[in-house]
């Protein structure tokens, strides 16, 4: 060493040093790719990255011009923020009714024998009783709440919603859709401000806004938020989208068979009392009313897709009830390809009904109809589900095929005659 020239002496230090980091670096790459499962899930957990773009006057952090900035959210910050947000608007729905009381007494049927006593029963009064207990969530700040039809099915029954705070307040049904298992709640507070209690004065909701259902995909991550078990309110379950366009025949406390079309499947846990209540993507937005569980099975939840309540809000807003809308033709599946053809019922009934609005838009019996509202006519599009999803009033164009050739139609849906 002592021998060395400087330029040697230097020339010997950087090779040691290149030596030491190759080594270094093999060392730590095997540690990474052996490493326990808590650290690989750390590093696994960072889910999504967000581009920001930061111009020239910000008054953010970076005031650089334009400028990109990377940010790293994990899957668990995402699930606590969005629960922080959006559980408050989450709520409890209790059906209450008037139960009656009945007391017994006895009676001595014998004069002869005065120590034997009869027992006899008798109504003395009623009491309110709470008979059952599901979930609800607002969907704008002015009160309205969507739920489960089958949860508010009691027409006997008073209703009322406990927030998450604790108040309670009660809450008119507005609408239960007789095609869906969705129904529209309001909270009921004076309709004049200067009649409600000071800290109703200008009364606003948490609610969560909608997604559009018909963009979502199997695998992606889903939260459940409900009144579980009737008594575990806001509780949290995670999990993802196990499958999409589910048929189910479900089955209510009544007995009642209620067949679902279109239902989303997931394995976020759906225990009894979280009927009515949202399901939720990682944006905070609501894709589904939680709905329905197989008895059968572990983690098998459905709901009902965001989308098909859309159209009631707007009628309810509007209207003050649900209203659906009428084309008015009888069909049948084209056998091989897509589409319905128009054609007569099975007891000779028209295929087209008269002063119906297709009548009025001048179809035939043997049109095909090919496309309804832009969407085709397949097993994923049915006819009558577009039509119950569609507006009384509304301008449809439809695409026809009429000997040959196809023709455009726009239709002006009436609402449904009651005798149908």
């Amino acid at each position: 060493m002592e021998d060395l020239t400087r330029p040697q002496f230097i020339l010997l230090v950087l090779l040691v040093t290149f030596v030491t980091s190759v080594f270094t670096g093999i060392v730590t790459a095997t540690l990474v790719t052996q490493a326990p499962s808590p650290i690989t899930q750390t590093v696994s957990k960072v889910i999504e990255k967000t581009i920001e773009t930061v111009s020239p006057g910000s008054t953010g952090n970076v005031n650089i011009g334009q400028a990109n900035v990377l940010s790293a959210v994990s899957q668990e910050d995402l699930v606590v923020n969005l629960v922080e947000k959006y559980s408050p608007a989450v709520v409890s729905v209790v059906a209450t009714k008037d139960i009656p009381v009945i007391e017994k007494y006895f009676i001595n049927p014998y004069s002869f024998f005065p120590e034997i006593q009869v027992p006899q029963y008798r109504q003395n009064g009623t009491e309110a009783v709470e008979v059952s207990t599901a979930t609800g969530f607002f969907v704008s700040n002015d009160g309205y709440l969507l739920t489960n039809k089958h949860v508010v099915a009691d027409k006997d029954a008073r209703y009322s919603i406990i927030l998450k705070n604790g108040d309670k307040l009660s809450v008119d049904v507005l609408a239960r859709d007789q095609y869906q298992d969705i129904a529209i709640l309001k909270v009921v507070l004076p309709a004049s401000p200067a009649d409600r209690p000071e800290e109703d004065k200008d009364k606003k909701f948490n609610y969560i806004p909608f997604a559009n259902s018909d963009k979502i995909k199997a695998g992606q991550t889903v939260v459940a938020i409900g009144n579980t078990l009737g008594k575990f309110q806001n509780s949290v379950s995670v999990g993802i989208i196990s499958g999409l366009n589910r048929e189910i025949a479900a089955q209510s406390s009544t007995g009642e068979i209620v067949p679902l079309q279109k239902i989303i499947q997931t394995d976020s846990a759906i225990n009894h009392g979280n009927s009515g209540g949202p399901l939720l993507n990682l944006n905070g937005q609501v894709v589904g009313i939680n709905t329905a569980v197989a008895q059968e099975a572990e983690n098998v939840g459905f709901a009902l897709p965001i989308n098909i309540t859309k159209k009631n809000l707007a009628d309810v807003r509007e209207f003050g009830e649900v209203r659906f809308a009428y084309l008015g033709v009888r069909y049948n599946l084209v056998e091989e390809g897509e589409g319905v053809v128009l054609e007569r019922g099975m007891d000779g009934q028209s295929a087209i009904m008269k002063d119906s609005p297709a009548e009025k838009a001048g179809l035939k019996e043997g049109d095909i109809v090919l496309e309804f509202n832009g969407k085709k006519l397949n097993k994923d599009n049915i006819l009558s589900e577009l039509i119950n999803n569609s507006r009384v009033g509304q301008e449809i164009p439809i695409k026809i095929l009429r000997d040959g050739e196809e023709v455009n139609v726009a239709i002006k849906l009436d609402e449904r005659p009651k005798n149908l």
